[in-house]
């Protein structure tokens, strides 16, 4: 039987690791049943921590402003909106009113919109859809609360005729606010990094409201394209608030590029310990260590390496990867190496070109902004495609 090993990349921990582990399971059992899956969770024992509570942090509140890179338009909006559920309906509100001449006393649009946002009750697709995309149980709280809120209401005085694009931006906010009290409850459903998914629940939701146009109005796409300037746009974060959140991230590769022994010492028990032949899935930080590991071991059980978004061919372009000196060839006994990449993951990096005739890379599209993008290939049926058809 074939094992296949999932060695997880930086600031993972136990929580999201069993979300992503399941999904790889199910991913693999499906097409693959004879294939045993069996995890590597090396950050749980081995990954940082501020174990002073930041106590080395100059001016722990200070800020910092971040500039934003050009994307494509619906992806520049959902990169908002993971941030502010309620941008898109922020712009809505400053939409300048219509000029018609409707009687002010008869019914508006937005009375139509709003009763049935107010009334609304998913059909059995939809409900099945909430619960496939992993938010059915915040769902009602986060319709809820885009009710409850200025920029609804705002929003809504601004409607016209044509709801379409209400509805659509309604419904993304209504999304992009269940996807954030997930993250904020330290939950990791599908939908938080399966593009198609999240569009098919906007579109089910935005059909269900009444229009659906799914597209972005010229009104919302003006002030949008603003951003796409790096030098128009910034946004400011505390600096602890930054540490908190990106920390374990880099932390962990300063980690492993000083005591990175500890991690490819546990990775290599448990490749020990499984039934050959091995497949190593790797993610990011992982697909490193995993590197390290075979370039110095010859593992005769490994049949082939998998990274996924990960930064070893850079290292070793600027001479920085641990077990290897640029210039230096991968040694005879490294096993087949397959690289999937992602453009918009700035976090993945091309092989073959600096191992030529040793890695295979593969070029996939997450559909999703940076960095949400670095987790979101388990979801793609592209990585899938390129993965099954490559095992043992």
């Amino acid at each position: 039987m074939t094992t296949l090993i999932f060695v997880h990349g930086t600031g993972i921990r136990a929580t999201q690791y069993e979300e992503t582990f399941v999904l790889i399971q199910q991913k693999v059992g499906v097409q693959r049943p004879d294939i045993k899956v069996v995890p590597c969770l090396w950050g749980e024992m081995f990954g940082t921590k501020l174990n002073a509570q930041g106590a080395s942090i100059p001016l722990y509140d200070a800020t910092l402003a971040l500039s934003e890179e050009e994307e494509d338009k619906e992806i520049l909006l959902w990169e908002q909106l993971y941030r502010d559920p309620l941008y898109e309906l922020r712009l809505l509100s400053l939409k300048p009113n219509s000029e018609d001449t409707a009687n002010p006393f008869a019914e508006q649009p937005s009375d139509e919109l709003n009763s049935r946002l107010q009334s609304l009750n998913p059909s059995p697709e939809l409900q099945a859809l909430l619960v496939k995309a992993g938010i059915a149980l915040v769902f009602d709280e986060a319709l809820q609360a885009v009710i409850r809120s200025q920029a609804y209401q705002q929003a809504l005085q601004k409607a016209s005729e044509s709801l379409g694009e209400y509805c659509d931006a309604v419904a993304r906010a209504i999304v992009a606010q269940a996807m954030f009290d997930c993250e904020q409850q330290e939950k990791y459903p599908p939908i938080l990094t399966n593009a198609e998914l999240r569009d098919e629940v906007v579109e089910k939701l935005s059909c269900a409201l009444g229009e659906a146009e799914l597209g972005l109005g010229g009104w919302v796409w003006k002030p949008l394209s603003l951003l796409t300037h790096p030098t128009t746009f910034a946004m400011k974060r505390k600096r602890g608030s930054i540490t908190d959140a990106i920390s374990p991230f880099p932390c962990d590769i300063l980690l492993y590029q000083s005591r990175g022994e500890r991690i490819r010492q546990f990775i290599r028990e448990i490749i020990e310990q499984a039934e050959p032949p091995v497949v190593l899935l790797t993610h990011s930080l992982g697909g490193i260590a995993c590197v390290d590991l075979l370039v110095k071991e010859s593992l005769e059980q490994v049949a082939l390496l998998v990274t996924v978004g990960s930064q070893a061919p850079f290292l070793y372009e600027i001479n920085a990867l641990h077990s290897l000196e640029y210039s230096d060839p991968l040694p005879e006994h490294f096993p087949t190496w397959l690289n999937i990449y992602d453009l918009r993951d700035f976090l993945s990096y091309i092989g073959a070109n600096v191992f030529p005739d040793k890695v295979q890379d593969v070029l996939v599209d997450n559909k999703q902004p940076f960095p949400r993008s670095h987790g979101a290939y388990w979801e793609n049926p592209a990585t899938w495609k390129a993965i099954v058809s490559r095992l043992p």
